[in-house]
């Protein structure tokens, strides 16, 4: 989801990265993105969990962090990693930044990458890795028995045993997109649209009442609550919020393109291999000499 969002909103890649952190931290932080002369790079607390001969990787989907044991723990981090260019910053309790003043030669994967996979074929790679591969190797062991987690398996909870490195770049300085405004609950389509100076809000809990008011524009709406429940296997969960989706956006949606309040409805359907899209408009929906097709007869796949 990431690089679509950002391809839509005119961001390119900077050596093979995504810039989610200097993105993000123009909604966290804004005062410092005002020079764009600074790289910026996500070091995300993980769990870490070794299963037979690999190692799996859980986000902060899977627990809960306070903001002073993110504190505690990205303050030992500093004190202890013999690197002057490295400090990293807590601006978030699940979200954390460091900032460097030279890009490195590095490509990185995204969090949502390595989520629930192994991490050892996600790892940094380029000239410059090596020594992010050391700071890995050095934060995990600094953290393997530190209070915050010695007190978090006390009561049971997932251990903050690393941090994850993606995300890298500097600002970017041209930031525009087609939408008029940006409905997600999800923090990066709200900090593009922030970066963009498009208006944005969390999803109304009420659909009728959104279609009634909404605005004349290109809206772009990001239903993405299905995403952890797949990564994570839940497919109970799965299936009751495809039910959610269902009884609160798609039938509602339908009902009024076929009552003509929504000129055109372009849906777009992503996963780890390509996008889906489909563009339906209130005449398609007559349309009753057309035949049944599969589903994906009607899609374009990139």
């Amino acid at each position: 989801m990431e690089s679509w969002l950002c391809k839509q909103f005119n961001v390119p890649e900077q050596q093979h990265n995504w810039p989610i952190a200097p993105l993000m931290l123009h909604r966290d932080a804004p005062d410092l993105t005002k020079s764009n002369k600074d790289f910026w790079l996500r070091a995300d607390p993980v769990h870490l969990r070794i299963e037979q001969n690999h190692i799996m990787l859980a986000d902060s989907q899977a627990f809960q962090i306070s903001q002073q044991e993110a504190e505690e723990i990205a303050g030992s981090i500093n004190r202890s990693v013999a690197d002057q260019d490295f400090s990293i910053m807590p601006f978030r309790s699940d979200r954390w930044y460091v900032r460097m003043t030279s890009a490195p030669d590095m490509y990185t994967y995204t969090l949502d990458q390595v989520t629930c996979r192994n991490i050892n074929s996600y790892l940094p790679s380029g000239s410059d890795s090596i020594r992010w591969h050391k700071l890995f190797n050095e934060i995990q062991m600094l953290l393997h028995d530190h209070p915050v987690n010695q007190a978090r398996e006390s009561r049971g909870e997932l251990t903050i045993n690393s941090v994850w490195f993606w995300g890298g770049g500097q600002m970017p300085q041209s930031i525009r997109s087609a939408f008029t405004h940006i409905l997600s609950n999800h923090d990066l389509p709200r900090a593009l649209a922030l970066a963009a100076q498009i208006n944005s809000s969390e999803l109304p809990g009420n659909i009728h009442e959104w279609i009634q008011t909404q605005s004349a524009g290109t809206q772009l709406i990001v239903l993405d609550a299905l995403q952890s429940k797949a990564k994570y296997r839940n497919g109970y969960d799965w299936r009751e919020t495809l039910r959610t989706l269902e009884q609160h956006w798609f039938s509602p949606i339908y009902s009024a393109l076929k009552e003509g309040k929504i000129s055109q409805l372009a849906i777009t359907a992503l996963n780890e291999t390509g996008t889906l899209n489909f563009t339906i408009q209130p005449v398609d929906l007559w349309k009753f000499w057309r035949l049944n097709r599969p589903l994906t007869a009607h899609s374009q796949k990139h």
